[in-house]
């Protein structure tokens, strides 16, 4: 995977995130590094406190690539609240995420290395449930298969905005919450000096937000 010149495969990078087996000599820097460094992660629990940090460790390989890139440790820690346990009887489980991957920040990274467990069910679920396509509007085949491309089509379109634009907490969002925050802000086109202006109904944080999402959209000039 390192090897980017690699022999009957592609060429170039690929990128990857795997879940690594636990040793001593990982769980031990994961015990050694700062308590500052972890940061809070994933939907809000009752019962247990999810959080991630980087981990500085480098395994001993029995061979490397002159070529070979270093690789990126993350680690997630489980905390139970109010004195509660997990069935094996600790408070704090650990868990290590490995990647190449060095321009995500820890939580998007883990995130999307999270997606691919029960990936197919959730497509269907926003698809059947947030975009319309589980109630076809027609009889005829032909509306019906119309129909079911739009529903797929604006799926792939919302993902390919949360992945290229929007914040990372924003990356699990469904199409309901992804309405209410972006696309049914109210705003008035306002002709001025001769220019086409338009003003958003929102505070300047949202503004904010809007024109670093312009900036990382691969729009034509």
């Amino acid at each position: 995977m390192s090897d980017e010149k690699r022999a009957g495969g592609p060429q170039g990078f690929i990128g990857f995130a795997i879940s690594v087996r636990m040793s001593e000599a990982l769980r031990s820097a994961i015990l050694e590094g700062p308590e500052g460094k972890w940061q809070a992660y994933g939907e809000p629990d009752s019962q247990v406190d999810r959080e991630c940090a980087e981990v500085v460790f480098v395994p001993s390989e029995r061979s490397e690539h002159k070529d070979s890139q270093p690789l990126r440790y993350i680690a997630i820690r489980l905390r139970q609240r109010q004195g509660g346990l997990f069935a094996d009887g600790s408070t704090v489980r650990h868990f290590a995420v490995l990647s190449n991957l060095w321009d995500w920040d820890a939580v998007k990274l883990i995130q999307w290395h999270r997606e691919k467990a029960g990936t197919i069910e959730r497509v269907h679920d926003g698809i059947k449930n947030d975009l319309a396509a589980g109630v076809l509007p027609s009889k005829y085949f032909g509306a019906n298969a119309a129909w079911l491309r739009l529903a797929v089509s604006s799926y792939n379109v919302l993902t390919a905005l949360k992945r290229l634009a929007l914040p990372a907490n924003l990356l699990s969002a469904r199409p309901k919450r992804l309405r209410f925050l972006i696309f049914h802000t109210a705003g008035r086109l306002v002709h001025h000096a001769r220019q086409l202006r338009l003003r958003l109904a929102m505070a300047i944080e949202g503004i904010a937000g809007y024109l670093d999402a312009v900036r990382l959209l691969p729009l034509p000039t």
